[in-house]
């Protein structure tokens, strides 16, 4: 059964009726257009479908609608703004951290969500939060420099 739900997403409102136990995935692509999130798994194990809920990284494709009314769900296409693209989006198109970019969606909300909460991460921290990301590609190297970079690091730079 349908419902009327106020969703906050990319900072604009949008009022729909929708089943509020349909996956926020399902919503993003199918009913609001926006095509970063992936459907990877469908089991919230890859991260392809990885945005953004208060600035902490969700699953999408495993959380119900009705759990984000009255939350900011930022995507990929959010992050970007009136000023440019968000550092880290230029980190992943600095470093060439791609293939066929099915995971950046993913690599990218969770570096993001990371530094949200910590803006100088440890690499061994960057490491942990990218390794429930699946990159079928083999560009760990490159996503790995990108994350780097978005989080300040230089060549010679370590964080405590």
């Amino acid at each position: 059964m349908t419902q009327s739900l106020i969703l906050t997403v990319n900072r604009q409102l949008h009022r729909m009726a929708v089943a509020p136990e349909t996956p926020l995935l399902y919503v993003l692509r199918n009913d609001l257009g926006l095509n970063g999130p992936k459907y990877g798994c469908g089991l919230g194990e890859c991260g392809a479908c990885t945005v953004l809920v208060d600035g902490l990284a969700a699953r999408a494709c495993v959380l119900p609608v009705a759990a984000v009314v009255d939350h900011e769900v930022t995507t990929l296409e959010g992050l970007a703004t009136g000023e440019g693209l968000d550092p880290v989006q230029v980190a992943f198109i600095e470093e060439q951290a791609a293939q066929c970019g099915y995971c950046l969606n993913g690599m990218i909300m969770s570096v993001r969500a990371l530094l949200n909460r910590y803006p100088h991460p440890s690499k061994e921290s960057i490491r942990a939060v990218l390794e429930h990301n699946l990159c079928r590609c083999g560009t760990h190297v490159e996503i790995l420099e990108a994350a780097y970079r978005a989080a300040g690091y230089g060549d010679e730079e370590e964080s405590a």
